[in-house]
C-alpha cells in the first residue's frame, strides 16, 4: 500500500537540510563516559578481542557467515547497539541468526559483552569502530536485516550533517541487503523520523513497508523494546517505527 502525502508521520528539517550532508563526517559523540568497573574492564580485555571482527584487506570483503562460531543460516547487523539490551534480546530468540554489533561507545560494548557471557551467546560479533568502515566490508546481497534504533539526533542545524542516515549511508544499506531484507529504524525524535523517510524516498533500493497510516507508530512484532526506548515513553516523547524492504531497483 502507497502512504498519501497526509499521511506520513512529520518531516520537519526535510529537503532543506540536503546541503548539509558531507561525505567526512563523525557520526558518534564521546567514545567512553563513567569509568568502568573492574570486571567490565576485564570483559573488554579478555572478550572484545575474540568477538571483534577483523576487516579484510583493502579490496576484499567479509564473508559474514563465516564470522560466527556457529552455524547461522542469516546474519543481521545493528548499528550503534547502545547498551546492548535489543542485539542481546535478538540472539538469544534467535540462535540461527548471527548478529553484527557496531558500537564504538565503550561502555555499551562492555555492557553487550556481560549479556553475551550471561546468555552463553555464541551467535554475537562486535564491531567497536565507525560503522560505515564496517559496511565498506560487506559485499552486496548479504544481510537479511540492519537495524539503527535511536540514533545519536545531533539536533542542532550545524550538526545534522553528523547524523547517520543520509543519502550515501542507505544506499550501502541497501547495497548489502538481500533481496527482501529490511532495514528497520527507529527514533524518538519527529525531526529524524521526517529526515529518514525524505532520504529513503530517494533511495530506489528500498521501499517502506507500512501497510496503514498509523503503522509507524507501532513496533514491530518481535520487537523487545530498549531502555532508551522507555526513558523516551516516560517523558512523554512517541517513537517512530519505520521498516524498508530491498526491492530491486529500476
Amino acid at each position: 500500500m502507497t502512504m498519501g502525502r497526509d499521511e506520513l508521520p512529520p518531516i520537519a528539517g526535510g529537503d532543506d537540510a540536503v546541503g548539509e550532508e558531507a561525505a567526512d563526517r563523525a557520526f558518534f559523540g564521546r567514545r567512553k563516559g563513567k569509568r568502568l568497573r573492574a570486571a567490565q574492564e576485564q570483559r573488554i580485555a579478555e572478550e572484545l578481542p575474540r568477538l571483534r571482527v577483523a576487516l579484510p584487506a583493502a579490496g576484499t570483503h567479509l564473508d559474514p557467515p563465516d564470522l560466527f562460531s556457529v552455524p547461522v543460516d542469516e546474519v543481521w547487523l545493528e548499528i550503534g547497539f547502545g547498551g546492548g539490551e535489543h542485539l542481546a534480546a535478538q540472539a538469544q530468540a534467535n540462535p540461527r541468526v548471527g548478529i553484527v554489533g557496531a558500537e564504538p561507545f565503550v561502555n555499551g560494548v562492555a555492557k553487550l559483552l556481560r549479556a553475551v557471557d550471561d546468555g552463553g551467546l555464541r551467535n554475537v560479533r562486535v564491531w567497536d569502530e565507525d560503522a560505515t568502515a564496517l559496511l565498506a566490508a560487506i559485499p552486496d546481497a548479504s544481510l537479511s536485516r540492519v537495524y539503527l534504533l535511536y540514533p545519536d539526533p545531533w539536533p542542532k542545524r550545524r550538526q545534522r550533517k553528523r547524523r547517520f542516515v543520509s543519502d550515501e549511508s542507505l544506499s550501502e544499506i541497501a547495497r548489502v541487503l538481500k533481496p527482501g531484507g529490511v532495514f528497520r529504524f527507529a527514533s524518538d525524535i519527529d525531526d529524524y523520523a521526517g529526515w529518514t523517510l525524505v532520504r529513503a524516498a530517494r533511495c530506489p533500493g528500498l521501499a517502506w513497508t507500512a501497510a496503514s497510516a498509523d503503522a509507524w507508530r507501532r513496533p514491530w512484532a518481535d520487537w523487545p523494546g530498549t531502555r532508551y526506548e522507555a526513558k523516551a515513553l516516560a517523558v512523554g516523547r512517541l517513537p517512530t517505527y519505520l521498516e524498508f524492504r530491498r526491492v530491486a531497483a529500476d
